[in-house]
């Protein structure tokens, strides 16, 4: 299936699945170039907007936390669109961050908005370079520079986020009788955590996935462990909220 110009294959996969594609965003969004580059936007600074707007959420004391927290939803939606593309249509629509612009006041979907629809393979080498290498890594060093949080962490929350997104489209297409996308997902998934920006972050068992790091989220006040963290049980300091 050809990729069509409002990716309408994805609506069905639910929000945070759907990109909204074509025309100029509504508003003054700014491409993720930008947000990675640091340079200045009429909003103000995306990335440092989020990264409250998360903190404030969580009712987190440590910033490092919000922005541990705030980098792997971001790496959710970009995986989740490329997967259910990959999965869906065969291709991806190349999510150059030029185009791709952020809104990041906003919720799924209408966080995201992709100018122009320009397909590519769904190979795991170029979606490596289109998602991990045209955003993760810069996303990870915009807020490297910011917080202090170690880039094993942020690693693992890529794959986290990827193995995540993987494991809701594995469900849909089981669901809707799509074993043919089930399969591309699982092959895809297999082949980008075996890229070196992200191997050794885990291990895969189905869809399943143990990392060798954590995100940090037991770290929120009341919060445990996430289902796929390195610790078994929320680290004692979890229970005062302190560092």
């Amino acid at each position: 299936m050809d990729l069509d110009p409002g990716l309408t294959a994805l609506r069905p996969l639910g929000g945070y699945f759907v990109l909204r594609a074509g025309g100029t965003p509504p508003g003054t969004p700014a491409p993720l170039a930008d947000v990675y580059a640091n340079r200045p936007v009429r909003s103000g600074d995306p990335l440092d907007f989020r990264v409250e707007k998360v903190r404030g959420a969580l009712r987190a004391s440590e910033p490092r936390v919000a922005a541990s927290v705030a980098q792997q939803g971001l790496a959710a939606r970009l995986w989740s669109v490329t997967l259910g593309c990959a999965a869906l249509y065969g291709r991806i629509p190349d999510p150059d961050p030029r185009l791709l612009h952020w809104d990041p006041a906003a919720g799924v979907p209408d966080d995201l908005w992709l100018r122009e629809v320009r397909p590519l393979p769904a190979d795991p080498a170029t979606v490596a370079d289109a998602v991990l290498r045209a955003h993760l890594e810069p996303l990870a060093a915009a807020l490297r520079a910011r917080h202090r949080i170690a880039s094993g962490l942020l690693r693992g929350n890529a794959a986290s986020a990827l193995v995540g997104a993987a494991r809701q489209l594995d469900r849909w297409a089981r669901a809707h009788g799509r074993a043919d996308a089930a399969a591309r997902a699982r092959s895809l998934t297999a082949g980008l955590l075996a890229d070196p920006l992200l191997a050794g972050t885990g291990t895969l068992t189905g869809t399943a996935f143990r990392r060798r790091s954590c995100c940090l989220y037991y770290r929120v006040p009341g919060a445990g462990v996430c289902g796929d963290c390195c610790f078994p049980r929320a680290p004692r300091s979890s229970a005062r909220g302190t560092s």
